[in-house]
């Protein structure tokens, strides 16, 4: 699916949200390593289950088909410097539901990116009549539980010691839910 570019004015930075395109592979693909390595927060260490850009344009190919997928990027004097992406399933007992999922580079946190990919991605999904996007996220991002809250998301359950960090440390992570009303 493809959306409309919008653009933003947020503390003085400038940036737009698009539809990702295949010309976008290879930053994304850079960033992603990128991204995992800056926080904690991510499902992955830096550098595991890379994609590489034939990768991303498969993926990116594939949502700008799929009816239930959306790949979104946020982009900061022609650099990519965040994405979320929708990913729904042809099942029938699942096609009601998507898996959302957003990030946002370090260097541009603060500036609205992660909470306008989300609410672009929440006004897609209501257009496309997608009754419940799902995410998970590691329960001590607060700032994040505290932004999905927000957005009308609301905790479905707790996974104790899902995951575990290079230091040894168990992590929680928080199941949530939107439901369109």
């Amino acid at each position: 699916m493809i959306i409309e570019q919008q653009e933003y004015f947020i503390k003085g930075l400038s940036y737009s949200i698009r539809s990702a395109e295949e010309k976008d592979a290879e930053a994304l693909s850079s960033l992603r390593v990128q991204l995992d390595g800056e926080t904690e927060n991510m499902d992955r260490e830096k550098g595991e289950a890379y994609i590489d850009a034939v990768g991303f344009r498969r993926i990116i190919q594939s949502d700008t088909e799929k009816r239930r997928n959306i790949f979104l990027v946020a982009v900061v004097a022609g650099e990519i410097v965040g994405y979320s992406r929708c990913e729904g399933t042809a099942l029938k007992r699942f096609c009601h539901k998507v898996e959302f999922g957003v990030c946002v580079a370090r260097d541009f946190w603060g500036h609205g990116i992660g909470k306008n990919l989300l609410e672009k991605s929440i006004e897609w999904a209501d257009q496309s009549g997608v009754e419940k996007m799902m995410l998970n996220v590691l329960a001590t991002n607060e700032k994040a539980i505290e932004l999905y809250q927000k957005s009308g998301f609301e905790i479905e359950g707790v996974l104790k010691k899902d995951r575990r960090h290079a230091n040894g440390q168990y992590h929680d992570t928080i199941v949530m839910g939107r439901f369109k009303d």
